[in-house]
């Protein structure tokens, strides 16, 4: 409970810092150099949605590792069958995390208040036919269901990791949880900092002692920059959204955003995306960010995440791309909700965090498969760096496990692409306004 008042506090404060920045000039629109084929693939595309377990996507897939009943501190109940759209945003953050967590035993999620009451509201899964798009995709290819956070954290950790597989800064500690404020990255406004968690898993004494989120780490930038392979971050615009404040992973990197490559490199608005596929100019490593109204977060008021993936994964196989691209889609963190799987190994850094879906869609993934293999963020690093024969950046790159061999099968022809149904066409993001939403903590 003293982890939840510390957390409670903490949110009051990023609140009342998250005014944002100014808006941030359109970049001109170039398109990025030839990618070059790895030792399997041509393009990689990471799809990154938001704050949702496996239980809460996937409770009753057939065959998977989901349940419909849950722990609580003082016993056990039915999952309930909940809508996509979530009015509430369940506490996220690392404090919140290990109230969860409980110690190894899976049964605290109903002592973490939501709004400002504890309770079972995160004891759900989601109807089945609102996510028909996402158990469509996994039914055709790969569906992972021990996929693990890095950290036990939110958004920004878990976008850092997603872009070189942990927060390291070198001194026996790593970052976790959320910068003060927003946007969150070298934009952030003079004084903001990060806060820090050491290997025994230390941090209430480092709450806002970290550096300003604007890092010069090594990313996956500079392995991709080094073999001369094209890269893209296609996000919404810093300054003008939730989603290009808080999930633009690259804005907190000094290097790119003071460099060339923020003009060429990160692409906003996101939905940029699909005139590189329409000109079979995709690169060789695309991260896609959503709008937040696209991107699942509870809270949203919205359903079109599912169409929104769906969308970028039917232009992908509909184009030339095609049969030499991997496509993942993966969530970035557990958002609050229920999972039942205890986080496997020993717990340093504030990880391994909960379980996340991740699905891994290409003409060369096995049909129908269901991995229950044990992988986690730095597993897509890794893959990454393995199919063009990368070195390592040194961090969870190098002990997580790679699915290279478990997810595909190049024996087989590739496959032809057949479209996904969706509720909302590829017109309707294109034409979507931004939702420009306030800045919010998660």
């Amino acid at each position: 409970m003293r982890a939840v008042l510390f957390l409670s506090a903490l949110l009051s404060v990023v609140l009342g810092g998250c005014g944002g920045g100014g808006g941030t000039p359109s970049a001109p629109f170039l398109p990025p150099p030839p990618a070059k084929k790895g030792n399997h693939f041509t393009h990689i595309v990471i799809l990154i949605q938001e704050n949702r377990t496996f239980d809460n996507l996937f409770a009753t897939f057939p065959g998977a590792d989901g349940t419909t009943v849950g722990k609580t501190h003082n016993g056990t109940l039915r999952l309930h069958e909940s809508n996509l759209e979530s009015p509430i945003s369940p506490r996220n953050g690392y404090a919140y995390w290990t109230a969860d967590y409980n110690h190894g035993r899976m049964n605290g999620f109903d002592l973490v208040p939501i709004g400002g009451v504890p309770g079972t509201y995160v004891y759900a899964y989601v109807k089945p036919a609102q996510v028909a798009p996402y158990w469509d995709l996994a039914k055709r290819y790969v569906l992972s269901d021990h996929t693990f956070q890095t950290d036990g954290s939110g958004s920004f950790t878990a976008h850092q990791d997603l872009i070189r597989g942990g927060t390291e800064l070198g001194d026996g500690r790593n970052i976790i949880d959320f910068p003060s404020r927003a946007p969150w990255g070298c934009d952030a406004p003079p004084g903001t900092t990060t806060s820090l968690i050491t290997s025994n898993n230390q941090w209430r004494q480092y709450h806002d002692q970290g550096p300003f989120p604007c890092l010069e780490y090594a990313t996956l930038r500079d392995l991709l920059d080094g073999k001369q392979l094209s890269w893209r971050y296609y996000a919404p615009t810093v300054g003008d959204s939730f989603g290009g404040n808080l999930w633009n992973a690259f804005d907190a990197i000094k290097a790119v955003r003071y460099g060339p490559e923020w003009s060429t490199n990160q692409a906003s608005p996101e939905t940029k995306v699909f005139t590189d596929i329409s000109r079979d100019t995709l690169p060789a490593v695309s991260w896609v960010i959503p709008d937040y109204q696209n991107s699942d977060h509870p809270g949203d008021n919205s359903d079109t995440g599912p169409s929104w993936v769906t969308q970028v994964v039917n232009a992908i196989g509909e184009s030339p791309a095609w049969d030499s691209t991997a496509i993942v889609v993966v969530w970035d963190d557990w958002g609050g909700w229920y999972d039942h799987v205890k986080p496997p190994g020993r717990h340093r850094y504030g990880g391994l965090g909960f379980r996340v879906p991740m699905i891994v869609v290409s003409p060369f993934a096995k049909r129908g498969y269901i991995s229950h293999k044990e992988y986690e963020l730095g597993s897509i690093v890794r893959f990454i760096e393995d199919n063009w024969d990368l070195p390592r950046l040194g961090t969870t790159d190098a002990t997580a496990a790679d699915f290279l061999d478990d997810f595909f099968d190049f024996s087989q022809t590739a496959r032809k692409y057949v479209p996904i149904e969706a509720k909302y066409s590829k017109v309707y993001f294109l034409k979507q306004a931004s939702s420009n939403r306030p800045v919010d903590d998660e």
